[in-house]
């Protein structure tokens, strides 16, 4: 799985011809990834200000509005690819716009299969 987190606002801090080049270039990587058979999935998430964030507190579940983690990039989608080589996801991300631009991270993170082994 690729995890993608960028800044919140990222998007609309962008120009319209800005906007247009880098949501170009992702699909031209989702063609790429559907033609060779790697992409499995994904999808973009809402801005973080819809999130709501569920805990343990005083013994009881307690919901609360938003992530308000202390870091300055945010989740923001994810895509599954199957890939044949770690090295391959990591290739992918490598090319992803948010990261070629410095706009953002990606993380590699292999998916636990249902037996859990790969822990």
């Amino acid at each position: 799985m690729l995890l993608i987190w960028n800044r919140p606002g990222l998007v609309e801090s962008l120009s319209e011809q800005e906007r247009n080049e880098i949501w170009g270039e992702v699909d031209e990587v989702m063609k790429e990834l559907t033609a060779s058979g790697e992409l499995v999935g994904g999808q973009a998430l809402a801005d973080p200000s819809q999130t709501r964030t569920v805990r343990l507190a005083g013994g009881r579940p307690e919901i609360t509005d938003g992530p308000f983690l202390e870091s300055k990039e945010q989740f923001a989608g994810y895509l599954m690819v199957d890939c044949e080589t770690p090295e391959r996801a990591a290739e992918i991300a490598a090319g992803w716009p948010d990261v070629r631009l410095g706009l953002g991270v990606l993380e590699v993170r292999p998916v636990m299969d249902e037996a859990g082994a790969e822990m």
